[in-house]
């Protein structure tokens, strides 16, 4: 299975290549430092060098062109200001979303967040407001896709604990922290259940097996 991820370079991104190239699938990781591109291969991908801010829908699409699945775990990062908030964590998915569709890539998963309905909270940071409703803004563009099987997974609070592979997820779970290694576990998982198409997820940390919780 070639499966292309936006944001390639990220931390659940790079889990998720060294799980699927583990298996013997083909993750291609867009990445936009060509820095990057040895830390991608190094997880066992291959990695293209595309900036989501700049680029075209046909250009993505062409990264796309053949893929099995897109996986959208991109995102302006700790640091960034309001400006980038909504151009990758929304405008750079709405692009990922164009271009699976030209490229005809049903299979279509997104890594979102939990709590995107506190943005509007007065105690709220204000740019993290602005990622909040980035998120939620591209979700819903997504969600109103018919060229889609898309998935949205929304984990909560990310740590950097080894994974334990039991989890609690479901249409809405209490607020809580979840590690990067298990959410990309749970993409894997996702890839491999085209019936969760069509259906958000939130994630934490649990004691139930991934593949229990998503059988379920």
């Amino acid at each position: 299975m070639r499966v292309v991820i936006a944001g390639g370079h990220g931390q659940i991104a790079l889990r998720l290549t060294r799980l699927l190239a583990q298996r013997g699938d083909v993750p291609v990781g867009i990445v936009r430092n060509p820095d990057h591109v040895d830390d991608v291969r190094e997880a066992g991908g291959d990695a293209v060098v595309l900036d989501l801010e700049r680029a075209t829908v046909d250009e993505v699409a062409a990264v796309l062109a053949g893929a099995h699945a897109a996986v959208f775990a991109a995102g302006a990062g700790p640091g960034s200001g309001a400006a980038r908030k909504d151009t990758v964590d929304r405008a750079a998915s709405v692009l990922f979303a164009d271009a699976a569709e030209v490229a005809e890539v049903r299979r279509f998963l997104q890594v979102s967040a939990m709590g995107l309905d506190r943005a509007d909270d007065p105690s709220m940071d204000e740019v993290f407001a602005v990622y909040l409703r980035a998120k939620d803004a591209a979700d819903r563009a997504v969600i109103e896709r018919s060229g889609l099987d898309w998935t949205i997974l929304r984990p909560g609070r990310l740590t950097d604990d080894p994974g334990t592979g039991t989890v609690t997820l479901d249409d809405h779970v209490p607020p809580g922290a979840v590690t990067r290694d298990d959410v990309a576990a749970v993409l894997v998982a996702l890839l491999d259940r085209p019936g969760t198409a069509g259906r958000v997820f939130e994630l934490v940390g649990g004691d139930t097996p991934i593949d229990v919780a998503l059988g379920a």
